[in-house]
């Protein structure tokens, strides 16, 4: 494994996406940022993180055989990952979100942007990158649902150690992966998933209001299933649909 680290950069996936195309990476090549200038979350939201309070770091993952097809059970790797780390560090009330923000309660502390570099059919690498909000005391108006470890925990995290107990899980779930144990990774994404069987009140992209609950993640897709009250499952991608 090889950690590098950065005073400040654009973003710790970009940097490590250019990293890759100008020279031979290791799997398992970290790069960690204390200040990010463009930090991206899913479909092109941003990530704001204070400088260095928080984790803001990325892992490059290579895969010899690992089809497109099976991206979703990449995802469930990474946040099961994540969800195992901040379990053993007693975070309360832990649960995943669909697709792979982590809560605590109803707050959210950690974000991940997973992004592919494809050989034909084949997933060749990913960039596995993570916003883990550690020792930051307070966050803007504008993030009334953003929570830290100190916040919710009332003390400070070594950072460095927060890290190296997060990509000793990340091994172990990737192993999996690479084993092709895809039911042992969808079962304990499922466990802890956000609202799972939960009669819930959910909105659609044009605002409407149905109520329905989440009972499972259509694995060859990614996308959510929701059971509906007429007992019908309707699946949804990302951006489509949110709790009211």
């Amino acid at each position: 494994m090889q950690i590098i680290k950065l005073n400040a950069t654009d973003s710790t996936n970009s940097f490590l996406k250019d990293l890759s195309v100008d020279s031979k990476l290791n799997d398992f090549t970290v790069v960690v940022a204390e200040k990010q200038t463009s930090g991206r979350g899913q479909m092109n939201t941003i990530w704001v993180s204070e400088p260095s309070k928080n984790l803001m770091f990325s892992v490059y993952a290579q895969f010899t055989n690992l089809n497109i097809q099976n991206q979703t059970f990449l995802n469930f790797a990474v946040a099961i990952s994540m969800f195992e780390l901040l379990d053993k560090l007693n975070v309360p009330k832990l649960a995943v979100k669909w697709p792979n923000d982590i809560m605590s309660e109803k707050k959210k502390i950690c974000g991940i942007l997973i992004e592919n570099v494809l050989k034909g059919s084949n997933i060749n690498a990913s960039i596995i990158g993570i916003g883990l909000n550690v020792n930051q005391s307070s966050f803007p108006e504008f993030l009334p649902d953003a929570s830290s470890l100190k916040m919710i925990l009332g003390k400070e995290f070594d950072l460095d150690n927060v890290l190296n107990q997060f990509l000793e899980a990340l091994k172990f779930n990737l192993n999996l992966l690479k084993k092709e144990r895809f039911q042992e990774l969808e079962e304990k994404y499922l466990n802890v998933l956000y609202k799972k069987n939960i009669p819930s009140m959910f909105k659609d992209t044009k605002n409407v209001l149905f109520m329905g609950k989440i009972i499972g993640v259509n694995t060859n897709n990614g996308k959510l299933q929701i059971e509906l009250s007429d007992e019908t499952i309707q699946e949804f991608a990302l951006k489509e649909v949110s709790f009211a």
